[in-house]
């Protein structure tokens, strides 16, 4: 037998879910796949931009400088709504292992 806690919690992980990824795909559908061309990735991506950038903070510049425009990425357009989703993911996987691990009720002996 179940017990209202865990009942509670799966029922808020299957919540999270389902608004998680309704909110996604609405994001996927209304939104465009951003351009790598636009005018700030080809300037980051000039030879003569990584080479300024490895002159002035080494390699590890160069890195973070590429780190920096993935993780923008992540926060425009169809990217989002992936990203979006795998949190949503994470989220509810999360509620649903807590669930599950949860200790039962304890029962009032009779």
């Amino acid at each position: 037998m179940l017990s209202h806690r865990k009942i509670r919690l799966y029922l808020i992980g299957a919540i999270v879910l389902l608004a998680g990824l309704g909110t996604a795909l609405l994001i996927y559908m209304t939104s465009e796949d951003v351009a790598g061309n636009d005018l700030v990735y080809q300037m980051h991506h000039t030879p003569q931009y990584q080479r300024e950038l490895q002159i002035v903070g080494g390699q590890m510049n160069v890195f973070a400088d590429e780190f920096s425009l993935w993780f923008e990425g992540l926060w425009q357009g169809r990217s989002l709504a992936r990203t979006v989703a795998a949190m949503t993911v994470l989220v509810s996987l999360g509620l649903f292992l807590a669930a599950y691990h949860l200790p039962a009720d304890p029962t009032p002996d009779s």
